[in-house]
């Protein structure tokens, strides 16, 4: 009685509404009560505030020149990316060699793509990134298989961006899951270690890491022990991405009801084929999101390595705008780097709602 005495008020508002023109609606929409008209207002003001800067990237923009002093006047030059696009995406990567540089980044693109199905995931889908990665750096690298050596130091723009995110966040996934499991253990000497080596981390800024690796940690290395800045950088960035994933993953660990590891205990399950079969594919579905945070943070955070000295996408735009020829086309630089950025960061997040929609369809079929 109660639902049928609710839908009889209902119907009513929503015929109503079904009688209304569109611009009828649209109005009401927009001034239908207080807080419409404030939003409406503020975002009226938003647009009008956002015009001199739509002219100015659009409007006014240099597209083509036929020289670069045809810049210094109107609005942004957009031809300034036209003419710098390689040295952004590539940095000082030998321009002779940049195809392997092309290839590397579209076998990131490959493997990515072929990450997203579900149906990929598992060994199978390892031995292929292992074998990618490797190829990779075989490409990046060279003198090997007839390509020319190209030193770590000469690695720049686009390719050492993804390559220090992929492999971050790849390498940090097994340690950040060992640490969790170990806070969260029952062995006190483990669950102290893991406990301190995370809060150690989580205390330090990621700029203090990549200086301790950069420049400190040569120092304290014997003489004839040399690490790759490259290398260092990796191994701050990894260090840092592992702390963060593994409270992430305690996180869903916590979230598990304690019945499944007893029941899995009382069936005489091993330890770890229960965490790999049981424990760890619930505890990460219940923390896509916060995992999809740290990724994208640590894809941020690649743009740090450039304190370090290493030639990231930032670090070759930062270095193109300083062309003398051109006329401080540095807003231009950075906003592309940055569109290709949010690009990235938006993927990852689209994919991580794709999948919390999957697994939400999957759990209430």
């Amino acid at each position: 009685m109660a639902k049928t005495h609710a839908t009889s008020k209902i119907r009513p508002h929503h015929l109503q509404q079904q009688r209304l023109s569109p611009f009828a609606r649209l109005l009401q929409l927009m001034f239908g009560d207080w807080l419409s008209i404030l939003l409406t207002l503020v975002s009226i003001g938003i647009v009008i505030a956002l015009i001199p800067a739509f002219q100015w990237a659009v409007l006014d923009a240099h597209w083509q020149v036929a020289s670069p002093a045809e810049c210094r006047e109107g609005g942004a030059c957009w031809a300034f990316i036209s003419a710098k696009l390689q040295f952004i995406l590539f940095g000082l990567y030998p321009p002779e060699e940049q195809w392997r540089a092309m290839i590397v980044i579209g076998l990131i693109l490959v493997l990515v793509l072929a990450t997203l199905s579900p149906r990929m995931w598992g060994g199978r889908l390892l031995v292929l990134w292992a074998l990618g990665i490797g190829a990779m750096l075989v490409l990046m690298n060279g003198g090997i298989l007839g390509l020319a050596y190209v030193p770590t130091s000469k690695w720049g723009g686009l390719p050492v961006t993804l390559l220090l995110a992929v492999l971050s966040l790849g390498l940090a996934f097994p340690f950040a899951i060992v640490l969790a499991l170990g806070r969260r253990g029952s062995l006190p000497v483990i669950r102290n270690v893991s406990i301190f080596i995370i809060e150690i981390v989580r205390g330090l800024p990621l700029v203090g890491l990549l200086f301790v690796a950069a420049i400190l940690l040569p120092l304290f290395l014997p003489p004839d022990w040399t690490i790759d800045k490259l290398g260092r950088t990796l191994a701050a960035l990894t260090v840092f991405a592992a702390a963060y994933l593994a409270e992430v993953i305690r996180g869903g660990l916590q979230g598990l009801p304690s019945g499944q590891i007893e029941a899995s205990q009382a069936l005489g399950i091993p330890y770890w084929k229960m965490v790999w079969h049981i424990v760890l594919p619930q505890a990460i579905q219940k923390v896509i999101p916060p995992l999809t945070n740290t990724a994208i943070v640590m894809v941020k955070n690649t743009a740090l390595v450039l304190i370090v000295g290493v030639f990231d996408m930032l670090s070759a735009a930062r270095s193109a705008a300083t062309d003398p020829a051109w006329p401080g086309p540095s807003t231009e630089a950075y906003l592309f780097v940055a569109g290709i950025y949010f690009v990235i960061c938006y993927g990852i997040a689209a994919y991580s709602r794709h999948l919390e929609a999957g697994i939400n369809a999957r759990n209430h079929s």
